[in-house]
């Protein structure tokens, strides 16, 4: 830790009161120097010579909760760069995850503030999920004199950008909170807005008389560096080969990265971001569209930092007003058009709709900064060393008369070559573990690439020695031609690495099967499990599958009685026995 500064030697004290002073505020806390402060003060304000005031406490500090929503971590690591930030601002600040806590704990405190992400369409961090549930019922109990601010943060991909947040926000409100700053909704690139917004609350919640002895930070140089994204490796690629075969329905791929020399580190369940480069050929047109085709800047602006294949409201609202085109303003104030126009499209088919020459500067900050992907790595250092695998499905389909590629996926399968490197990050994903105890069952759902983190499980076990107590439910299109790392996971079943296997293959019959109906027929060993303490895990698809999985659940688990059944997975989520790692 820096040593604060003590007294200059031009302070009005002999050289040796100098030394005795710079020996106690020298290495003085931030609490221990607004005590000495507050006492200097006291003698200053005797009223009579010879008259000693006795030194007073420290005024009680303010109370701030900061309450957390968290999927990937983003909200979380935030809600912790608050919390240092308050505390050296004063603040007796407690930091609690809504999936850790319930609405009751909320009615004592003074302030609150609020950093909840929004997952895929409009739903919460499955975490989270009770808390929303209870903050919404009709028997809240009232947060009158609880001042409140929310920071949202989301995707503009999706319709209902923010959706947590926002019901968050609103809620509080009804049931008496004080909202003491707007609600700010974050896009992907969440940072710097998020910065500002929180420095900026804290600063509106610190007391007035509290001024003279708070040291204000600056969120943006010191905390904020927790949140920012770690600089990428470039990781050569070791192999680069098909999982299905050329008669599949779709193109997945097994990638080995080198991270020799990275230090980087992780865990069963974690992610690998990848930085991706767009498509050059998309590119092309959008320069093209723009009347920019001969401007290199932008050309490297549009392949490497903007995402120009996410078409937003926001997106149209900002060119209508750039252009002044006023049928493209009808197009962005008509909600149901522009969502229609939105479906299935792209920036480019914005562009050439609606043609009008760009600068450079007004085309990129049309654009989103473009993100990193992440993907569940389908490996264990234990059993892979300096290595991570991942599992990559390529995403490729037609729409509104235009081939679309995945970013990423299509840069990894198409681009990409045995020798070539990609940039990569480590993203921690705790709240996606094994449990602690290495002979604990578990009971592993997944489909397509959501067998990734199951396969880094079994390496990881199969590494430590542990057989067993393992369940594998996996699903994909045709067991020929999609059956993900079968070998393997034929090998672990045989070893005893794997104990049990049922599969879901959805195309080789003629009623389509899902992991699901699997779970359903099997829910009298899925209770079994259960109760000889199970932890159950979900990887894979967001918009479908989970939320069936989920409907299955808790059918298995209550019965005829719905709410009964989602009362114990609800129950299941908060012993941290039902993980998700969904997209």
């Amino acid at each position: 830790m820096t040593r604060a500064a003590a007294l200059p030697r031009t302070a009005p004290f002999a050289p040796h009161e100098i030394a005795a002073l710079d020996q106690v505020i020298g290495p003085a806390t931030v609490v221990q120097r607004a005590w000495l402060a507050g006492f200097l003060a006291g003698i200053d304000s005797v009223k009579g010579e010879g008259e000693v005031l006795a030194a007073q406490a420290p005024a009680a500090k303010t109370k701030l909760t900061i309450l957390y929503a968290t999927e990937s971590g983003n909200a979380e690591a935030l809600a912790g760069a608050a919390k240092r930030d308050a505390q050296k601002r004063g603040f007796a600040a407690r930091l609690l995850d809504m999936a850790d806590t319930d609405v009751a704990s909320l009615a004592g405190a003074e302030n609150l503030l609020v950093i909840a992400s929004t997952w895929g369409e409009g739903e919460p961090p499955q975490r989270a999920a009770p808390f929303l549930r209870a903050l919404l019922a009709a028997d809240a109990p009232r947060l009158d004199g609880v001042n409140f601010a929310v920071l949202a943060l989301g995707d503009s991909s999706y319709a209902r950008f923010c959706e947590t947040g926002r019901q968050i926000d609103a809620r509080l409100e009804v049931l008496g909170g004080a909202r003491v700053a707007a609600r700010v909704d974050c896009d992907l690139d969440y940072a710097g807005p998020a910065a500002d917004f929180i420095g900026a609350t804290l600063a509106k919640l610190t007391p007035a008389d509290a001024a003279g002895s708070v040291i204000h930070v600056d969120f943006h140089r010191g905390d904020a560096d927790v949140i920012d994204k770690a600089a990428p490796f470039a990781a050569e690629i070791g192999a680069l080969h098909p999982l299905t075969s050329s008669r599949s329905d779709g193109e997945t791929v097994h990638v080995e990265l080198d991270l020799t020399g990275s230090g980087l580190v992780y865990q069963p369940g974690d992610t690998l971001g990848i930085v991706p480069e767009n498509d050059p050929a998309l590119v092309a047109a959008l320069l093209d569209a723009a009347g920019l085709e001969g401007d290199d800047a932008a050309r490297f602006a549009l392949t490497h930092e903007r995402d120009i294949t996410t078409l937003t409201a926001k997106l149209i609202g900002d060119y209508a007003a750039l252009s002044g085109d006023a049928r493209l303003g009808e197009l962005a104030a008509d909600a149901a058009k522009r969502q229609d126009f939105i479906a299935g499209r792209q920036p480019i088919d914005l562009f050439e709709t609606f043609s009008h020459r760009l600068s450079a500067a007004q085309l990129t900050g049309l654009l989103r900064k473009l993100p990193p992907r992440y993907y569940s790595i389908a490996s264990s250092q234990k059993a892979v060393g300096d290595t991570a695998h991942l599992a990559i499905a390529k995403v490729a389909y037609e729409s509104a008369g235009r081939t679309r590629l995945g970013v990423a996926s299509g840069m990894v399968a198409q681009r990409r070559r045995v020798g070539d490197s990609l940039n990569v990050m480590v993203k921690a994903n705790p709240h996606f573990r094994l449990p602690a105890d290495a002979q604990a069952p578990i009971i592993m759902i997944g489909a397509g690439t959501g067998i990734a983190p199951y396969r880094a499980f079994l390496q990881e076990r199969e590494a430590m020695g542990v057989a067993g107590n393992s369940w594998l439910i996996f699903g994909h299109r045709r067991f020929l031609h999609d059956f993900l790392y079968q070998l393997e996971i034929q090998e672990w079943l045989k070893s005893g690495v794997l104990g049990r296997l049922d599969l879901a293959f959805s195309r080789d019959q003629p009623e389509k099967r899902y992991v699901q109906h699997v779970l359903w027929e099997q829910r009298a060993a899925v209770r079994a499990q259960l109760e000889d303490g199970a932890t159950l895990y979900l990887c894979g698809d967001a918009k479908a599958m989970a939320r069936d999985v989920d409907a299955t659940l808790v059918r298995i688990l209550g019965g005829d009685d719905a709410a009964r059944g989602q009362t114990e997975l609800d129950a299941l989520i908060a012993a941290k026995r039902y993980r998700k790692d969904v997209y």
